[in-house]
């Protein structure tokens, strides 16, 4: 299936809760010099501007980005003013909240010479899209599919692996496809960074990626989600988002937890964030 396309979603919730995941665990990994390639599985378009129609259509961005930015002063944590600072610098016109930076954005600031970046997206207007984006010479666009190339990359060249799977989820064998790519490349990187975001819906067809890492012996694995709103038997659509981070960043869990406890009040009453590790001895 081709009919996704993120610009419908651009700026939601999910993308602040992804999106402050990145940022947190790319600016620990610039601690050290080593190379790392930074391997994004559906990279989508790279920046997406807010007035276009399809972002218009649903206006997702007023339920994520939004009240952060219009909030952002007197935001204290360093983390998530770091954040903020950044989506401020991907604006046009200063102070002008315009765009949304999705991955390929993120993944592309902190890039230093010697680190690579490879970019897939299989959606052909997406991908024309990302072609059109400045992007670093260190970033390479493929048109493919994403779960395939990251499985056809490995091992890589560099000391390091940071990995961003973020796929739409429209298919329910999407979930069992990406818990089996995630335990194939650990086999081939045991030591690499992986990130896999799932949503929440009321169907609960995440259960089926979570229990297989779960179950998988894969050795250390944080679970971050943040919810919208309780789900009720009447709740259609999307009401939380999932992020799970295997072989994160030393005091990754204490960072985002400071950090969502000042995004969550600028969500909703009912927003709230909940994470927990899952750790094999």
């Amino acid at each position: 299936m081709l009919s996704y396309q993120h610009a419908y979603h651009a700026g939601n919730f999910a993308d602040v809760h992804k999106h402050l995941i990145l940022y947190a665990v790319t600016n620990y990994l610039l601690r050290k010099k080593t190379a790392i390639t930074y391997i994004d599985t559906h990279a989508g378009r790279g920046l997406y501007p807010l007035a276009t129609k399809e972002t218009q259509r649903l206006q997702e961005y007023r339920e994520g980005i939004l009240p952060l930015w219009q909030a952002r002063e007197q935001r204290s944590d360093p983390l998530l003013s770091g954040w903020l600072s950044a989506v401020i610098a991907a604006q046009p016109v200063a102070q002008e909240l315009t765009h949304y930076p999705g991955s390929p954005w993120w993944l592309s600031q902190p890039l230093r010479e010697h680190d690579r970046l490879r970019l897939f997206e299989l959606h052909p207007g997406e991908h024309q899209h990302l072609n059109a984006q400045a992007l670093p010479p260190q970033a390479q666009r493929i048109y493919g599919d994403g779960l395939a190339g990251l499985t056809a990359m490995l091992p890589v060249a560099t000391p390091r692996l940071c990995v961003l799977i973020d796929p739409s989820f429209e298919r329910k064998a999407e979930y069992q496809e990406v818990a089996d790519t995630v335990i194939h490349a650990l086999e081939k990187a045991r030591h690499g960074v992986v990130m896999v975001w799932y949503p929440l819906l009321p169907a609960g067809h995440h259960h089926v990626l979570l229990n297989a890492l779960k179950n998988s012996g894969v050795r250390k694995i944080w679970r971050s989600e943040l919810l919208l709103r309780a789900p009720t038997e009447q709740t259609h659509g999307m009401y939380g988002s999932g992020m799970l981070v295997i072989n994160p960043p030393w005091g990754l869990d204490e960072r985002l937890a400071t950090a969502m406890a000042e995004v969550t009040p600028c969500l909703g009453e009912e927003s709230r964030h909940e994470a927990q590790w899952w750790v094999e001895e």
